[in-house]
């Protein structure tokens, strides 16, 4: 087994994980306070997008980790729904399944790969926001945000070992933008020790 094939299999099993502590955490509590919809909708939709471009790129692991996280993550948006989020909070996530579709269609794996890249960039956007401004972010998900951060360091890696710039730029802005979620959630918890 190469390298490249075990960080796969090791991103794979954390795609399969990550978004499950959210959706525990909305099911068990019944409320939503702090979780972005238009995160958990964008990220179903950018998720399916990676299943996509794994297909067309030959990376079976890819195709595997985003799909399964790809049903997660519509059913934490309906979950959030249901618990108190409101349909107008949808801002990026129609626009960005727009993008998507487009550049996959006229552009094929390499312009869905391009616009990809920046795609989680653009999904986490909506998460920072509202763990910014909310002051409640007791149903906000630590673990599914350090998995995140996780994710987004071992496909940097896998991506520099297969020469994947849009997995790359995924890494990168997954590390970053989860850590930001995780700073913020960790300081909320420093403020309100009893939630």
């Amino acid at each position: 087994m190469t390298l490249p094939s075990i960080l796969g299999a090791i991103g794979t099993l954390i795609g399969l994980v990550r978004a499950i502590p959210q959706l525990l955490r909305l099911l068990r509590a019944k409320e939503a306070f702090g979780v972005s919809v238009d995160t958990a909708g964008t990220s179903s939709i950018v998720s399916f997008g990676w299943m996509t471009y794994g297909l067309l790129t030959g990376q079976p692991y890819v195709s595997l980790a985003t799909g399964s996280s790809g049903i997660i993550f519509a059913i934490i948006a309906f979950s959030a729904l249901r618990y108190g989020r409101k349909i107008n909070e949808f801002k990026i996530t129609p626009a960005w399944f727009a993008v998507l579709l487009l550049s996959g269609l006229f552009f094929g794996k390499t312009g869905l790969g391009l616009v990809l890249s920046i795609s989680t960039l653009v999904s986490n956007l909506p998460q920072i926001w509202v763990a910014y401004r909310e002051g409640n972010l007791v149903d906000l998900s630590l673990g599914t945000w350090l998995l995140s951060m996780s994710d987004g360091l071992v496909w940097g890696i896998y991506s520099l070992l297969q020469h994947d710039p849009s997995i790359m730029a995924y890494g990168i802005f997954q590390l970053g933008t989860s850590g930001t979620i995780v700073i913020l959630k960790l300081l909320h918890r420093a403020k309100n020790p009893s939630e």
